[in-house]
């Protein structure tokens, strides 16, 4: 049995492209919504680097950025709200 090489990276470009292009053929540019609670560095990392590849996409990325304070009743109520938005089409907690 023979082993083969996969090129991630060239994949990983690949299906970019190919999602850019399906984007350039909506109606409505999509909109994703990224909800960040806290300061924790890993997840600010997390964060850009979603908003760049949707940028990247061709899609249009919202950043809500609450304090590390904010109760589960008040992240539950912008979650609410930007599910009722009807310009927002994902939303990553």
């Amino acid at each position: 049995m023979s082993g083969r090489i996969i090129d991630g990276k060239a994949i990983a470009a690949s299906v970019r492209a190919d999602v850019g292009a399906a984007v350039k053929g909506l109606p409505e540019q999509p909109a994703l919504a990224v909800v960040l609670v806290g300061d924790d560095p890993a997840s600010q990392v997390y964060v850009t680097s979603k908003g760049k590849a949707t940028t990247e996409a061709g899609m249009r990325s919202v950043e809500i950025r609450l304090p590390k304070e904010t109760s589960e009743a008040d992240l539950l109520i912008q979650v609410e709200a930007l599910s009722l938005d009807p310009a927002i089409d994902g939303i990553l907690v």
